[in-house]
């Protein structure tokens, strides 16, 4: 087995292709950062709302008021540096920071290709991105090298295939298959499409699209893999992007998944592409023809690099399944539910009226939470356990400010999951303002009536 792995880890590929990826990664990462402030989503998510619901250990990262745009602005300036490959560790460690305070700021405008984005900025951290086709290597010619450790490319496309393949694994559920939740609610509001919007309506179309998500899911790394079914699954991608891009408002997710998965692409492809953009800015390519080879050289710190990094992939291979860890319905009580690759999986609505009690005087107030809250952030808020807590403990703090003594915080709260009707969901008897999100299980949430069986 060790042969094996050093066998593996003294093979190498082509440069060309992390080039290519972290070219591409930096120009998504701008444009995301543009459009995001283009549609004035800066100032409506993070300025204006006056109260903002944090993550469990990061309550200490906020939005620093107009600050926040700066933190915008390096993320774009530290994105396009890294796209460019100039200053590229120092541009890569800034993006990382700056994206991930972003994400963690309010966890209202929690997605998936966020947490993707700052998981693959982290990895690209430690790997020689800027080893061609970069300003780096063009300035200093010691950076350059036509050849990489192939394990620095492996773990890129084994953090695609996670995403991939755990979201199959959770599609593999009773909701989903069996009853075609909650794409049967989601599909027929789409009706208006020209050519398809009819077709949309049909139960069979949403059974068809839930399977097919599923097997979709489940394989299209392996095709992928192997050269002779490459374009073959690459037509998928763009063809399963597009439809998913049309039918729900999920902003660069399907451009990012279609774009990163040109990583597993011959290394030939994208020296073509690269080639170019470099006869298009009249860029010499000179610098970059060598055979240089960065070897792997076996000292403490490479070593040290490559067993973090094993330690990180084990994580992500393993984290999404903390859920495990809980009693109860995954999809009724959320816990574990984010950072596991859960796509789309649930249709969640809620109701939750708040009552503010005078501990003395007993005297009850009922709150407007459009006061605190912005309406896309109550609508997250009331079927979600964690926010209806850490919402719970902000009104105990406001009020108690207000004269009240020791406010009591109780909720009246319905949730309907994918479908079903609308049942109590928090115990309407506990002084939330005595509870904390924490990690731990929330005995509060009241018993799903329900079961839906799977991953």
């Amino acid at each position: 087995m060790n042969q094996r792995i050093h066998t593996y880890l003294n093979t190498y590929t082509s440069t060309a292709t992390l080039a290519f990826f972290r070219l591409a990664f930096g120009l998504m990462m701008l444009m995301s950062l543009i459009r995001f402030a283009a549609y004035g989503w800066i100032e409506k998510f993070y300025i204006k709302p006056q109260f903002h619901f944090s993550y469990y250990g990061f309550e200490w990262i906020k939005p620093l008021g107009n600050y926040t745009y700066l933190i915008y602005i390096l993320a774009g300036i530290a994105a396009f540096f890294v796209a460019i490959g100039f200053k590229y560790r120092i541009a890569i460690i800034t993006f990382f920071l700056a994206f991930t305070y972003i994400e963690l700021m309010d966890k209202t405008y929690y997605l998936n290709h966020y947490y993707f984005m700052s998981l693959v900025s982290f990895v690209l951290i430690f790997l020689p991105a800027n080893a061609y086709f970069s300003v780096d290597a063009y300035q200093n010619k010691e950076l350059a090298f036509a050849k990489i450790p192939r394990w620095n490319l492996d773990i890129l496309k084994v953090m695609l295939a996670v995403v991939y393949f755990y979201a199959g694994l959770a599609k593999i559920n009773s909701d989903w298959l069996m009853e075609a939740m909650p794409l049967r609610i989601w599909l027929p509001t789409n009706a208006d499409l020209p050519l398809i919007g009819s077709y949309l309506k049909e139960t069979w179309v949403a059974y068809f699209f839930s399977w097919f998500g599923m097997v979709y899911d489940l394989g299209i790394v392996f095709l992928l893999l192997y050269k002779r079914t490459r374009l073959f699954g690459f037509f998928f991608v763009v063809v399963f992007h597009v439809f998913t891009r049309i039918l729900f408002p999920i902003g660069v997710f399907p451009y990012v998944m279609i774009i990163s998965t040109l990583i597993f692409f011959d290394a030939n492809f994208h020296k073509k592409i690269l080639y170019y953009i470099s006869n298009w800015f009249k860029i010499s390519t000179t610098i970059w023809e060598n055979n240089k080879t960065k070897a792997a050289t076996f000292t403490n710190l490479y070593q040290t690099k490559l067993i973090f990094l094993s330690f990180f992939l084990l994580l992500q291979l393993v984290f999404p399944f903390r859920y495990l860890l809980y009693p109860n319905e995954l999809f009724w009580t959320e816990e574990g539910f984010r950072f596991s690759w859960r796509v789309m999986l649930m249709e969640k609505a809620g109701y939750t009226e708040f009552k503010v009690t005078d501990a003395i005087s007993k005297k009850t107030i009922y709150v407007d939470n459009s006061a605190f809250l912005t309406r896309f952030q109550e609508k997250q808020m009331s079927f979600q356990p964690d926010f209806i807590v850490q919402y719970a403990n902000h009104l105990h703090n406001y009020y108690k400010k207000q004269g009240i003594n020791n406010p009591i915080v109780t909720a009246e709260s319905y949730v309907a999951l994918n479908g079903r009707l609308s049942q109590r969901y928090i115990d309407p008897t506990i002084n939330l303002a005595q509870e904390h999100d924490t990690f731990q299980h929330k005995t509060w949430i009241l018993p799903f009536n329900d079961s839906i069986k799977g991953f």
